[in-house]
């Protein structure tokens, strides 16, 4: 049994105070409490694991019977393939690391990434060979192999080629010889990093923002994360739930809304939230959050509608006995 300050579960809520924001008085409904709660009680599942303390670690049904992502984005397993396996390993020369991260997130799926080291050795676009990696990507497909995450898809652009790892082979092919890397590392803003992946064939406002926040991990980039986001149409979903239709529009101002104000909330609803050693949510965690509630609230709130109509959880829980890594980029400076 974990101690009873431990044992964590989001409780039944009820609205609180109305807001104001981007000029407009909002009210929110009983899933904006829930949205504080929520995100202490999966913190403190996050924290049990490490700290070594024995299962259950929550006492919420919904917690424990359905997969949630972590609060914050750099600490999920993909997320952590991501930075300690593809950004800050091999060469540290920025074309290198906007290759390999764009390559991974492509697929987002570590078992590919996996395939394409074990077969062709270190990824490198200064070796990079486009029938090497469609011979590799295309014998796993032809043996039933899943390329590709679920988590979210690149459309495939229309390039010319039969299979869809072909068209975004060329399209990072395309990205790389049209000097996207030197632009977005020249960018004056994230938005305006941002606005250069966006150019691309295939990649609309939610993956560009996504690849730029990936590409924000590396030490050659120095946005805040606080700097700027983009709702993706999770998020939406869990903002209608939080806030009604009269949010409709003022998006991005609500997740810059709940980065500022979370200590005055998780504060106000006395439950405890110690951030990731000390970091605050930033922008890009508070959308994820957004997104994780929308899929809670099937469940706790289903009367409260969002916008997709969604009204079950899609993937439970499966117990994951590989060890959590938790090594984030060092330029974030925190504490052990």
């Amino acid at each position: 049994m974990l101690p009873q300050d431990r044992r964590t579960s989001v409780p039944a809520d009820t609205a609180s105070e109305a807001v104001r924001m981007a000029g407009r008085v909002l009210q929110p409904t009983r899933v904006f409490d829930t949205y504080w709660r929520f995100a202490s009680a999966r913190q403190a599942v996050y924290e049990a694991r490490p700290a070594g303390l024995a299962q259950p670690w929550t006492d919420d049904p919904i917690l424990s019977q359905h997969r949630f992502t972590n609060c914050y984005r750099a600490a999920d397993r993909v997320s952590q393939t991501l930075i300690g396996d593809v950004i800050y390993q091999g060469s540290q020369e920025w074309d290198e690391i906007f290759f390999r991260t764009l390559l991974f997130k492509i697929f987002n799926k570590e078992s590919t990434w996996r395939l394409l080291t074990h077969e062709l050795g270190e990824v490198r676009w200064d070796t990079y060979d486009y029938r090497a990696y469609d011979q590799v990507l295309s014998a796993a497909f032809a043996k039933g192999e899943r390329l590709y995450s679920a988590a979210y898809i690149v459309p495939p652009p229309q390039l010319g080629e039969g299979r869809k790892h072909r068209n975004h082979l060329r399209l990072l092919e395309m990205m790389m010889t049209t000097g996207a890397p030197g632009r977005v590392l020249e960018a004056a803003t994230m938005r305006e990093a941002y606005e250069v992946l966006l150019g691309y064939l295939a990649i609309g406002p939610f993956l560009a923002y996504q690849f730029t926040v990936d590409l924000n991990y590396a030490s050659q980039m120095a946005f805040s994360e606080m700097d700027f986001v983009m709702p993706g149409p999770g998020a939406r979903d869990g903002i209608r739930k939080c806030f009604g239709r009269s949010a409709d529009g003022i998006e991005a101002d609500i997740i810059r809304y709940m980065a500022d104000s979370q200590q005055e909330h998780f504060a106000r609803l006395g439950v405890p939230f110690r951030g990731l050693k000390g970091r605050p949510l930033q922008l890009i965690d508070c959308q994820n959050l957004l997104c994780e509630v929308d899929k809670y609230a099937r469940v706790a709130h289903p009367e409260i509608a969002g916008i997709s109509g969604r009204s079950r959880i899609k993937q439970s829980y499966r117990p994951d006995a590989r060890p959590l890594r938790a090594w984030f980029p060092p330029k974030w400076g925190l504490k052990d």
